[in-house]
């Protein structure tokens, strides 16, 4: 595979890096030394940044995927999910015809994640750029996507991709976090956003620069209904969201029709 995993590298247009506006070719170097410090630390940051939450998100994800539990092949990739963690409860759930392919862009979280598969025969890695992926057309049954989609630069590319690499009927679900829609809940967590993760990211994982910069790319993420309006212009159809815990987090679905 190439070194050159992106296709943004000849883009000048300005995009944000949470609250900083940066070259769209130099985004991608910046997410990824963020990565870089934290994927020994990736599950843990997600507990601190959603309060343990992030556990029962993913469950309600892959509830709504409901896996077809036979023995008929359904083929999921999970992209940006470095450590895992949705393909390995994806394989919990599918029948014996489930596999997975996780694809992230870093190779430090792809290591963690081998780390933890063990040898898992029906998991395979694949380092990627989620805006140009390394598939064939038409390969996979499911994408999910979980905490990736801020990350990335090009979030209209990534969608396209997205589509191109679902089969027709193929379901597309993103978990991310999103725009809090509940009176007073927004100042609560604007609160614990700016002022206790980035101290409790500094204290737990040595890192308070990682951890501030994921609380700003969150704000900088388009709104529920603004993301639905992108899924629906790379082509997606039946697009709907499940808001969860007040919409701290937001769960997309959408078909490849």
């Amino acid at each position: 595979m190439s070194e050159d995993l992106g296709k943004s590298g000849g883009y000048q247009t300005p995009v944000s890096f949470g609250f900083a506006e940066v070259d769209a070719g130099a985004k991608q170097k910046l997410v990824n030394d963020v990565f870089t410090r934290v994927a020994t630390r990736y599950d843990l940051m997600n507990d601190l940044m959603s309060g343990g939450l992030h556990r029962l998100w993913k469950s309600e994800l892959l509830a709504w995927l409901a896996p077809p539990k036979s023995a008929v092949p359904y083929a999921l990739i999970d992209v940006a999910g470095g450590t895992g963690d949705i393909a390995f409860r994806f394989l919990e759930q599918a029948g014996k015809g489930g596999s997975a392919v996780v694809c992230d862009i870093s190779a430090e979280m792809i290591e963690a994640g081998r780390a933890r598969a063990n040898g898992e025969g029906k998991l395979t890695f694949v380092r990627g750029n989620a805006e140009a992926l390394p598939f064939a057309d038409k390969s996979f049954d499911a994408y999910t996507i979980a905490f990736g989609m801020r990350n990335l630069t090009l979030i209209d590319l990534a969608l396209e991709e997205a589509y191109r690499v679902l089969k027709p009927g193929g379901r597309f679900l993103c978990l991310e976090f999103s725009s809090v829609e509940v009176p007073l809940l927004d100042r609560l967590y604007d609160a614990y956003s700016f002022g206790a993760i980035p101290v409790l990211g500094g204290l737990v994982a040595g890192d308070s620069g990682a951890y501030r910069y994921l609380v700003e790319s969150i704000r900088r993420f388009p709104d529920q209904k603004s993301f639905t309006g992108l899924i629906e212009d790379a082509g997606f159809e039946r697009t709907r969201y499940r808001n969860l815990t007040g919409g701290i987090a937001a769960i997309h679905s959408a078909w490849r029709l």
